[in-house]
């Protein structure tokens, strides 16, 4: 093919590179021109036209997309007529599409003048979808590069749609202490809507203690009359020996892999259980926002098998929502407020505790560069950005008083403290300003955390706009403190014995963002050990 200038007396035959007007007859770019189109062209005083000329062995854009397309093997898609050089594919049926990477490459790299785009690999599609296009960048191609993709085309199945199946699902949600009803149902419901839209069914729910043995005995029967389980845990995985991984393999069944490269979802689990799949959900999988629960959903429910090494592969694409404290977010995050701006924040300090592991001394009243630990906590978190402080006081109650003397600090009595750490957060919560977003749950024996680190996680919590949970972590592992936002304060209010948020942040789908503030978020000093390694000194 050649292209560019072609005087009008040798232009019979020749592609318009752009539209070209003869009197009140107007040609449109990629019209082949006829004998009479000449005829009218010069007649109009035209001498010359853009054109590509077609050599004899060049196939015409639309030709060669159709016999591209032709010569593709695929399931569950429909091939479109060319028109324009570009032949688009379209999904048939909904499900899970799949797609031979190498050989798109090796097509994509014949020549550039023949491409081709598909959706991402594992991608969900509906009826009618487009999946893929073959496009013919100029207006001709040899007739030998088509050849030579079809020669590759011939290498077995390009893509597919994978079609949902009719499948059905046991569900299975533990409860804890403070869990309210109408999460579980919420999450229910989330979990209804996911199903319906791939063609599944939830068939039946138990509601079990987030203990081992319950789950896996409602597992086992779940797996007899079900095609699939999920397991939605009160708390979510923290270890791969906790409750949901542990119930599984209890019930004789095994696991594939816990834990996973998407974010949100790295919680999730998934297992086997005689023959069937059990997927233990991530806390938010009870959103129905997208998240690596539904990757592993949908390819299951495709009839596509999803093993560990798929999993790990999982991580390039895998980080699924904006986290407000990347090092560099993919949009310019808001000026920094001043100290007070934004929504308020207050913290709760908790001093109440007994020390039982200490052996007498209260470890909140040992020195740490000359000043009773829990004064220094106190005086971090005055320094920081929050608008108050609350200290929760129970055990040696006037002794930790004391310590605190001349702190402005409102002081809250929990004369409930020995029955656990869910009293002491409720009597802090209940001491919340009313107009505050958010308590940062601060524990009193966590000797380095600084105003610094508390302020990066009021930082992150007002750039969610209030609405997010914020802990802080040390290298991608959770720690203290955690700052809870205003919508999980009645929760809180329904905690029992020494049971603390954690598994309401889970049960409750919230975005959660994790801060890292280095090793500070993880040491703490419950042993004699502990404290006078990080520089203590007990007090009698």
């Amino acid at each position: 093919m050649k292209f560019g200038p072609v005087p009008i007396d040798d232009a019979e035959g020749a592609v318009l590179a752009h539209a070209t007007t003869a009197g009140d007859r107007r040609f449109r770019k990629a019209h082949r021109l006829s004998g009479d189109d000449v005829a009218a062209l010069k007649a109009a005083g035209v001498r010359e036209v853009v054109a590509a000329v077609l050599s004899s062995d060049d196939l015409g854009e639309d030709a060669a997309a159709a016999k591209i397309a032709a010569g593709m093997s695929h399931r569950n898609i429909e091939v479109k007529p060319a028109a324009t050089g570009r032949v688009n594919l379209h999904a048939e049926t909904a499900g899970v599409f799949t797609v031979d990477a190498k050989m798109i490459d090796a097509i994509n790299a014949v020549d550039p003048a023949i491409t081709i785009a598909t959706l991402a690999q594992h991608a969900p599609v509906e009826t009618g979808q487009m999946v893929a296009t073959v496009k013919i960048i100029p207006f001709a191609v040899a007739a030998g590069l088509v050849d030579a993709v079809i020669e590759i085309c011939g290498g077995g199945e390009i893509f597919a749609v994978n079609a949902y199946k009719p499948v059905n699902v046991g569900v299975i949600q533990t409860m804890l202490p403070g869990v309210k009803p109408s999460v579980l149902d919420k999450t229910l419901r989330v979990t209804e809507a996911r199903l319906a839209r791939s063609g599944g069914r939830l068939t039946a729910e138990r509601r079990t203690p987030h203990e081992v043995a319950p789950v896996a005995e409602a597992a086992a029967a779940l797996a007899r009359d079900n095609d699939m389980v999920v397991i939605f845990g009160a708390s979510a995985m923290s270890d791969f020996a906790d409750v949901v991984p542990a119930a599984i393999e209890r019930a004789g069944g095994s696991i594939v892999r816990a834990g996973m490269p998407v974010d949100p979802g790295n919680l999730l689990v998934l297992g086997t259980l005689a023959g069937k799949r059990v997927i233990g959900a991530p806390g938010c999988a009870r959103s129905p926002k997208e998240n690596g629960f539904d990757w592993v959903l949908d390819r299951l429910i495709a009839g596509l098998d999803v093993t560990a090494r798929d999993i790990a592969g999982m991580g390039v694409g895998g980080l699924l929502m904006e986290i407000p404290t990347r090092p560099q977010p993919r949009e310019p995050l808001p000026a920094p407020q001043s100290a007070r701006s934004g929504p308020r924040v207050d913290i709760v300090l908790l001093a109440a505790g007994r020390s039982s592991r200490m052996g007498g001394p209260n470890k909140l009243l040992a020195l740490f560069d000359g000043k009773p630990l829990v004064r220094r906590t106190a005086e971090r978190a005055l320094g920081s950005k929050a608008a108050s402080t609350i200290v929760v006081t129970g055990h040696q109650r006037e002794r930790v008083r004391s310590a605190l003397s001349g702190l402005k600090v409102t002081l809250a009595d929990n004369p409930d403290f020995a029955d656990g750490l869910a009293s002491s957060l409720k009597a802090g919560i209940a001491r919340v300003a009313p107009d505050a977003a958010g308590a940062m749950i601060v524990l009193g024996d966590m000797p380095g955390v600084s105003s610094h680190d508390l302020d990066s996680l009021i930082d992150a919590f007002r750039r969610s706009s209030g609405r997010a949970v914020v802990r802080a972590a040390h290298l991608g592992k959770r720690g203290n403190p955690v700052l809870l936002p205003r919508s999980l304060f009645s929760a809180v209010a329904h905690l029992e014995g020494d049971t603390g948020a954690r598994h309401l942040v889970e049960a409750e789908g919230l975005d959660v963002v994790d801060v890292e503030i280095g090793q500070s978020a993880s040491i703490d000093v419950d042993t004699r050990e502990a404290l006078e390694g990080a520089g203590g000194v007990l007090q009698d």
